[in-house]
């Protein structure tokens, strides 16, 4: 049976790496990167970048793989930048539609820079209930973007 890029990703995360690292790591393979590379590279994202409560990892962990897809590689290809950052928006806007935001705390209820309620968080289960979803849905909007 086929999975899907967000299957696989949401695979990961409840295997027990972080959103972003789910991510980045379902599509790293397709971009000639190895899981190792993948997973230092997205680790400090998760949780809202570091547990900060800001952009949701898997929205971070996302942009990175369009990155490996669309970036630019010399200072001169502008059409690659410009490209990338069409498509980021395309994400961006898909995400937000699903889930009305993009940003970590508001989508788990807590604010995550606070360690009482990052605590609360845990203890709640939101990032086993509220999670594989977010992360699902980033691999499956990039699946049909790319």
């Amino acid at each position: 049976m086929t999975t899907t890029k967000g299957e696989d990703a949401a695979a990961l995360f409840v295997g027990g790496w972080s959103c972003s690292q789910a991510v980045c790591c379902a599509f790293a393979k397709d971009f000639g990167i190895d899981e190792k590379t993948a997973l230092r590279l997205s680790c400090g994202l998760g949780g809202g970048m570091g547990h900060t409560g800001n952009a949701c990892g898997a929205v971070s962990g996302a942009l990175m793989v369009i990155g490996m897809k669309y970036g630019r590689m010399s200072i001169e290809d502008l059409a690659s930048k410009e490209k990338t950052y069409e498509v980021a928006q395309k994400f961006v806007k898909e995400f937000r539609e699903r889930n009305n935001s993009v940003n970590c705390s508001e989508l788990l209820g807590h604010d995550l820079s606070d360690p009482e309620k990052l605590k609360a968080a845990r203890e709640t289960g939101v990032f086993k209930t509220i999670c594989p979803k977010l992360v699902c849905d980033a691999g499956d909007i990039l699946e049909t973007l790319l």
